[in-house]
């Protein structure tokens, strides 16, 4: 499922798709970088997304592995799904995830705030 987002965002990519839940992943068998969510404790099965830019807009492109792919020579058995309930529910949680992201207010920004000894004392 591509889950197509114009720019601007409200923070990097990378921020984004890590506050949403998202740890970054590295396969020696792509140069690629991606990034996963897993549903249990076990790797698998997990959501997995790839971002890509594109002109004015930024790609998730999100799919759930249910089990490890299986490499073979030159080519890979992948058991990945790109549609379905379950990926359009968690396409849908990452859209209203960026859509309500709100960054940290600056310091300049923020109320004067006292410390623990300034609220007791005065």
């Amino acid at each position: 499922m591509k889950i197509i987002i114009p720019q601007p965002l409200p923070d990097h990519y990378e921020t984004l798709i890590r506050r949403a839940g998202y740890g970054e992943h590295r396969d020696r068998h792509t140069p690629q970088k991606s990034y996963t969510r897993r549903l249990t404790p076990e790797f698998y099965p997990r959501f997995h997304v790839y971002i890509e830019e594109h002109g004015n807009n930024v790609c998730f492109n999100l799919h759930l592995d249910q089990k490890r792919p299986s490499y073979g020579g030159d080519t890979s058995a992948h058991s990945g799904e790109y549609e379905g309930p379950v990926v359009e529910r968690e396409g849908e949680r990452i859209r209203e995830f960026i859509k309500n992201y709100q960054t940290k207010p600056s310091a300049g920004d923020e109320p004067n705030k006292k410390g623990f000894f300034s609220k007791i004392f005065g």
